[in-house]
């Protein structure tokens, strides 16, 4: 382990793999080169050597330098003398440092050779192919032309304009085009064995999807033929088959696997099979005949096709790429990460039967509004991956709108694997900052047969009916239940939802009054609402607050009736004098924090002091924030309006909750005033509630004060106001003015 450990630390110093590896590999580059002789003169058809500098270079950077230098000195010094090898590393390194310079600045924190990206590759194509190529070049004729190898005039004609110079300048531009990458790949791999893992991984990534066993084997079948047909050893008398041209079957069949196997693939494969058809140039090219032309021909060919298959290649696999992410982006939610309902719709059509479970998270979508939306994304993650074991390889999790979640079971209807979820999901734990949470999850589920054509329409009633799975502590089947009566129960909703948008466009509600006496002979009313539908109909706010609440509408609902009032304030301010109105707020305007703004607005606007309203808000399981309420009702009574807390005793956690609630008034539910003379348990809370007031300083009102009796029992216990048939129906509101002596406008 230390071993390894100190391995990692230094491999990279100019003292290890740096040094080490030019030594190694640089024989094994010299032995790649193919040469022949060509009029007294050698000429190379492929030469990898500056590859091979260039892509130490890159990947070590100036560490590299010491490595390359020994190598060079140990290659060239029992060869030609330490006066040549000293030429040698100033011709290598020379090129290298201009073109990795160039590159550098042109493409910035560029440091892979490859040709995938096609933004940098005309960038790489000029500086680390032809730039470093040119001028390394360039500096051998110019060393031919000062006399500076003269043991090696046979390399380098001096006239520059001769084929044999376009032969050598060809050989090191291929060597250079398709040695890169390969020499890249190995040094990686010697740097890091990981990289060959990666390196497979990204070059079956790269491939089409579309690619089979049998069209690879077809592929590789074909290359083989031609390879053996050009490297097989020609006979006597020659054949059609055997000549410079039939290397121009070998780019159809590499544009192939170019376009379907990807750029990785490629890169790979055809530097080996380049360098077996250079080194055996002599089986397909004629020896007797115009070789130099011929060597002129075959190496533009080298360049050109090479050229043309990674081009071509990078261009397919960029396609490939881009079309993965837009498929991404179209099915996979960017945030969650989690297929979403178009992939849903995507994937329900390719099988004939499956079963579709619904997943409803009431709960998160509250823990979201405290939290922020990353608890909602963090919990769908979570729970996905705990379902994933009991899922078969092809069955999927989907990311729907809110809080539900969907899963798609490739087989019919299995009580066995409806419980199993079930079970599961009952076994899930949400850790959220080190707590482990379980919230309650609703499952619906149903049989889904083809054709879909009303997948929206089912997960609305799948999610009615996961609305039930929460009451029923089971999963809900939606075919037993009857999607009739899980539709009329939606259809019913939406239809509330319209009246509801056009009472609120229209201004089609009622505003009632109900009388509320206090013992000490101030009186006020607390404003109730009805709703009419247009038709003679009147709805009362049990039937439509819900649907409001459910739909986001409670709020305008909230406004509206503060508005209308105000302006019934505002207009009769002469003939009720100080009258004093108790509106009811919804927990949602409760909560919203620009709420004082706006009724601060509304009370400068219709002129009326702010010690003529009260709020009464319901006391509720809904009325979680109880950080921004108590601000709102800060706000509200430091502008001199009073606060009060509805149908307190009845919601969740109610003594809790009046620690941390700050208000002035508190309304106790009627369901405990009705039978306070006839079940001493309510009598007791009733008193209990009224002590915990006064130690609270808050004022107390009490409903369904319906006979003398309970309104004796009540003032004894020293409630302040009281409300009820007793003291008065809910009536309209304009009915005051009436009571007043006048008659309406």
């Amino acid at each position: 382990m230390q071993v390894a450990n100190w391995y990692r630390t230094y491999k990279n110093k100019w003292w290890a793999l740096p040094l080490v590896l030019p030594c190694l590999l640089f024989p094994f580059a010299i032995w790649c080169n193919a040469n022949t002789v060509l009029n007294d003169g050698r000429v190379f058809l492929i030469y990898l050597p500056l590859a091979l500098m260039t892509a130490l270079t890159i990947l070590f950077g100036w560490a590299a330098i010491p490595g390359i230098v020994l190598a060079l000195l140990i290659r060239y010094i029992p060869l030609k003398g330490e006066w040549i090898a000293l030429l040698t590393i100033f011709h290598f390194l020379f090129p290298i440092t201009l073109s990795l310079c160039g590159y550098r600045v042109f493409s910035p924190r560029r440091h892979c050779i490859d040709f995938t990206s096609l933004q940098v590759i005309l960038q790489r194509m000029f500086w680390l192919v032809l730039f470093n190529s040119a001028l390394f070049v360039m500096i051998f004729q110019i060393g031919v032309f000062f006399g500076w190898y003269e043991p090696m005039r046979g390399l380098i004609a001096e006239n520059p304009f001769r084929p044999r110079m376009l032969i050598n300048f060809q050989a090191v531009l291929v060597g250079t085009l398709t040695g890169l990458p390969l020499f890249y790949c190995i040094i990686r791999i010697a740097r890091n064995p990981q990289f060959l893992k990666s390196l497979w991984s990204r070059t079956r990534a790269q491939a089409h999807q579309g690619v089979t066993t049998m069209e690879f084997a077809l592929w590789s079948t074909l290359m083989a033929m031609v390879i053996t047909l050009l490297l097989s050893p020609a006979g006597p008398s020659g054949s059609i088959f055997k000549t410079d041209y039939t290397l121009t079957l070998l780019l159809p069949v590499m544009l192939w696997g170019a376009t379907r196997y990807g750029l990785y693939f490629i890169t790979i494969i055809w530097t080996p099979l380049l360098i077996l058809l250079c080194r055996g140039f002599n089986n397909y090219l004629p020896s007797d005949v115009g070789l130099q032309l011929h060597l002129a021909i075959v190496t533009s060919s080298y360049a050109m096709f090479s050229l043309t298959i990674y081009m071509m290649s990078a261009i397919s696999t960029r396609q490939r790429s881009m079309h993965t992410k837009a498929y991404r982006a179209a099915f996979i939610d960017p945030v969650v990460m989690i297929p979403n309902l178009r992939a849903l719709n995507h994937d329900i059509s390719h099988y004939s039967v499956m079963t579709l479970v619904f997943l409803s998270v009431p709960e998160l979508e509250l823990l979201g509004r405290n939290y922020g939306v990353l608890l909602r994304i963090k919990y769908k993650q979570q729970l996905a991956e705990y379902l994933r074991p009991v899922l078969d390889e092809e069955e999927k999790i989907y990311h729907l709108f809110g809080h539900d979640l969907a899963v798609r079971l490739n087989c019919e209807t299995h009580q066995e694997r409806i419980a199993l979820i079930d079970q599961r999901v009952k076994q899930f734990r949400f850790i959220w900052d080190g707590v482990p949470l379980q919230l309650q999850v609703g499952i619906s589920y149903c049989d889904v047969r083809q054709p879909v054509s009303h997948l929206y329409l089912l997960l609305g009633e799948l999610s009615t009916m996961a609305e039930l799975s929460l009451q029923s502590f089971h999963p809900e089947s939606l075919q037993h239940q009857g999607s009739k009566r899980v539709q009329n129960t939606v259809k019913n909703k939406i239809t509330m939802m319209n009246r509801l948008q056009s009472a609120l466009d229209n201004g089609d509600f009622i505003l009632m009054a109900q009388r509320i006496e206090g013992a000490r002979g101030d009186n006020y009313h607390e404003i109730l609402i009805r709703m009419n539908d247009g038709e003679g109909a009147v709805f009362l706010p049990e039937s439509f607050l819900p649907v409001a609440h459910e739909f986001g509408l409670s709020s305008k609902i909230d406004r509206w009736v503060l508005e209308t009032t105000l302006q019934f304030m505002d207009k009769y301010r002469e003939r009720l004098p100080g009258c004093r109105f108790a509106i009811n707020l919804t927990p949602a305007s409760a909560g919203r924090m620009q709420f004082p703004a706006e009724v601060k607005g509304l009370l400068e606007q219709y002129k009326i002091e702010p010690w003529q309203l009260l709020f009464e808000v319901t006391e509720s399981d809904s009325l979680t924030n109880l950080e921004q309420v108590n601000q709102t009702f800060f706000a509200l009574q430091r502008m001199g309006c009073k606060v009060a807390i509805d149908d307190f005793g009845t919601g969740y956690a109610s003594y809790s909750r009046m620690k941390d609630i700050h208000a002035d008034m508190l309304k106790i539910d009627g369901s405990f005033i009705r039978n306070i003379l006839t079940s001493s348990l309510d009598y007791q809370i009733v008193e209990s509630i009224c002590q915990l007031a006064r130690m609270k300083k808050m004022q107390v009102v009490a409903e369904y004060v319906e006979s003398e009796e309970i309104k004796e029992a009540v003032l004894r216990l020293g409630i302040d106001y009281m409300q009820g048939h007793m003291i008065g129906y809910p009536l309209p509101l304009s009915s005051l003015i009436v009571d007043a002596g006048h008659l309406p406008e």
